[in-house]
């Protein structure tokens, strides 16, 4: 499908705000540093990991409720108020640093995720859709998933430098600042609100409100909170594909996404020296880089090639890992690489499948389950390495995906 000229224009504004608001999000100095602030405070590992789970809990509970607000009330508010919430976490930090000002910048972080989460792929597909150039989804997106890894590298080659300038109060006030700057930049997306669209199947179709003037239907009035809710609720339990797209953005994501914070105990346990371990991991990012560039050759993947990807991904992460040699770390930057391209894949799906105005919360339940998933793999996994060590943990939890690949065979997903 080819932009209408006009609309290039229009198109491009779009992307590149998209970018620079995906990487200013992951440009956050604090990233590399903040579980030795926590430490130098003297917490200990037991608080330490209350934190995180706390961190967890608050985008599970928050993901849908957020969805749901997003649209009720507007996408672009909530892409604007989900960094100044970071911000206020980071601030305190680093002004109050104490096990309940860490706490409370958990909260604050983790509902800042949820405010983002789902809100912005609806945004960036219903845009798309008005400018009738949607087969351009997958592209933004993966170059978008391309721009917070890239923040993320950033994040770590900065923060050295400026911890050495100002300590943890330099470091903090630059996290706030990129914080500030990616608000500024959510201000910058268009959005042009969807109208309500007709009733799911085998659902009565809408009367015109009681009290209404003559000749005013449903669609005069924005959907609220509880009808945005009713609707995406009620297209995930009638659309059999929209639910199992949700379903899939669930398995694609969350054992690979748990995995990422492994693997740099993985690198240790290859006998790499400490200063080396970051050249590791940058491979991996290397590698989650490329797949996110490669998302408009994976839209060409059929049913089977999906599938063959994600068996493909799935044996080269065991591979890697059991090598337990450096050159592993290879052939884990190419599994990332195809985990990264097939979870852009699984939200290209879901975003084409859903056919409401509830985008939003439709997208936040496919969240929401990833979530979940992850707060269930972190736990076996800690149970898993501390029985069979990293490198076989890491083989293991990769199993559940070659059950994903023969799911998508069947033609069930």
């Amino acid at each position: 499908m080819l932009v209408a000229p006009a609309r290039v224009p229009a198109t491009r504004r779009l992307a590149a705000t998209l970018y620079g608001y995906a990487f200013l999000t992951d440009l956050v100095l604090l990233y590399p540093l903040y579980v030795l602030l926590f430490a130098d405070t003297g917490l200990s590992v037991g608080q330490i990991s209350s934190l995180f789970v706390l961190w967890a809990v608050a985008g599970i509970v928050l993901e849908v409720p957020s969805g749901v607000w997003a649209d009720a009330v507007s996408r672009r508010l909530l892409l604007c108020l989900a960094p100044l919430l970071a911000a206020g976490g980071f601030a305190l930090w680093v002004l109050l640093p104490s096990y309940a000002a860490f706490a409370v910048g958990f909260l604050l972080w983790g509902a800042g995720g949820a405010l983002r989460s789902g809100a912005l792929e609806a945004l960036v597909f219903t845009e798309l859709e008005r400018l009738d150039a949607t087969d351009r989804y997958a592209r933004l997106i993966g170059r978008a998933r391309t721009a917070e890894v890239l923040g993320a590298v950033g994040s770590g080659v900065l923060a050295g430098p400026v911890f050495a300038l100002g300590g943890y109060l330099a470091v903090g006030a630059a996290s706030v600042a990129t914080c500030l700057l990616a608000a500024a930049v959510a201000a910058r997306f268009p959005e042009h609100r969807p109208s309500p669209v007709a009733p799911l199947p085998g659902a009565a179709p809408e009367g015109p409100r009681a009290g209404a003037a003559p000749g005013e239907g449903p669609d005069d009035d924005e959907p609220g909170w509880l009808d945005s809710l009713r609707r995406g609720l009620g297209e995930v339990r009638a659309d059999r594909r929209v639910r199992a797209a949700v379903l899939l953005v669930a398995a694609v994501t969350a054992i690979w996404g748990g995995l990422d914070e492994y693997t740099g105990l993985l690198a240790a346990d290859t006998g790499m020296a400490e200063a080396g371990v970051p050249l590791l991991l940058l491979l991996v990012w290397v590698g989650m880089t490329v797949g996110g560039l490669l998302a408009p050759l994976g839209e060409r993947l059929s049913h089977r090639g999906y599938a063959g990807l994600l068996v493909f991904a799935a044996g080269a992460t065991a591979a890697g890992a059991l090598l337990r040699h450096p050159a592993g770390f290879l052939l884990l930057a190419a599994a990332f690489a195809a985990f990264q391209l097939a979870t852009v894949l699984a939200d290209v799906r879901l975003q084409a499948r859903i056919a409401g105005s509830a985008r939003a919360t439709v997208t936040s339940m496919a969240g929401m389950a990833t979530d979940l998933t992850v707060v269930a793999f972190y736990g076996g996994y800690g149970l898993l390495a501390g029985a069979v060590g990293n490198p076989a943990a890491f083989a293991v939890a990769v199993l559940p995906y070659l059950l994903v690949a023969l799911w998508l065979l069947t033609g069930r997903a």
